[in-house]
């Protein structure tokens, strides 16, 4: 019997600054899309030979859209995809003009899901559950009472930035100063010692890690060594190497929605498999588990028409690498979890984790 072949598509930052991220990402999709066709699946009663279209939207809203586009037109069933927020929601649109269901694996920006599209979901929790978690930890763990924020301008940063200054005004916090900077800044020095004068004990920063580490070194380097980063997605080896080794990293803190690796429930097999790869990066796992949901919708629906396999995407429920994968009528997570990551000994660890119900 003939193969039918069933394209997936990636989306996300694969050269640039976080191309470290975006590739490992693919990697993830990679790996799910070789166990499926080790498995011999059927649908439909025919089998199916799983291919992945990986493009590169190198993490700009403008070049999301092309791709999405692209992903659209070359008969993509669904997509894995993309990775940073500010890709994310340009690229939305496109798929749910065009009925292709998108499973971010990394896009915490809440009003992805809020924008009324049926094709959207991820296997990762929001922005707001995020913060929430991050802002009572800096502030009862860290018992920090000078906080200072600054954000990259991107969707992602602004939306994170404006939601850290909500939680803090809720809990009766005005921030000592809020600067900002953009995705492309490499010298940080004014805007550090603009907030040296404010004296803060943590500086929450809304951006990536390949702009936190450098940020770090100069902060270091202004003798603000004593003022905390706290950020969020930035518990990479990048970030200790960036920031100027370990030395300087020590003690820096990180959220992210989800476990830490060796805590997810199926992390050390998922590392494992992944070797042929290298050590997974940041978002691997759940770009696995995001090709995971697309295919077992596939095999819910028993079709590879887009339109049948988005409808059963909502019905989706299936223990991943990341924990449980099962979505809501938003298409978020119906628990997500939160985890603290801190730089201890050289090394990011998770040190608290917190479950987020819907």
């Amino acid at each position: 019997m003939a193969q039918q072949v069933v394209k997936i598509g990636y989306a996300g930052p694969i050269t640039g600054p976080v191309a470290q991220i975006g590739k490992d990402g693919e990697n993830g999709v990679r790996l799910a899309i070789d166990e499926a066709n080790a498995g011999n699946i059927k649908i439909g009663g025919q089998a199916v030979r799983f291919e992945l279209e990986s493009q590169d939207d190198m993490g700009d809203p403008k070049t999301a859209t092309t791709v999405a586009q692209k992903l659209v037109d070359d008969g993509v069933v669904g997509v894995v995809g993309h990775l940073n927020s500010g890709a994310t929601l340009p690229a939305s649109k496109i798929y749910s003009d065009a009925g292709v269901p998108e499973v971010s694996p990394a896009s915490t920006n809440s009003q992805y899901t809020r924008q009324g599209f049926r094709t959207a979901y991820r296997v990762i929790g929001d922005d707001h559950d995020v913060v929430r978690v991050l802002v009572g930890y800096v502030l009862e763990k860290m018992k920090a009472k000078r906080i200072a924020i600054v954000d990259d301008r991107s969707a992602y940063g602004q939306s994170f930035a404006d939601d850290v200054v909500e939680q803090l005004k809720a809990k009766n916090i005005t921030p000592v100063d809020r600067q900002y900077v953009t995705t492309q800044t490499i010298d940080f020095r004014g805007v550090l010692t603009a907030l040296k004068s404010r004296n803060p004990d943590v500086l929450i920063y809304a951006g990536v890690d390949a702009q936190a580490g450098p940020m770090r070194k100069q902060m270091v380097g202004l003798g603000m060594g004593k003022t905390m980063i706290a950020g969020c997605a930035i518990e990479t080896e990048k970030f200790i190497d960036l920031a100027g080794g370990p030395a300087n990293a020590e003690g820096n803190i990180s959220s992210e929605s989800g476990f830490a690796l060796d805590a997810m429930p199926k992390g050390k097999e998922f590392t494992d498999r992944f070797a042929k790869y290298g050590k997974p990066v940041l978002y691997s796992p759940y770009a696995y588990d995001a090709t995971w949901a697309l295919i077992k919708a596939m095999q819910a629906a028993n079709s590879v028409k887009r339109a049948e396999v988005q409808t059963a995407l909502r019905k989706v429920s299936f223990d991943g690498v990341t924990g449980k994968i099962s979505f809501d009528e938003k298409g978020d997570l119906q628990i997500a979890r939160v985890t603290i990551f801190k730089v201890k000994d050289g090394k990011w660890k998770g040190v608290e984790s917190v479950a987020v119900t819907k």
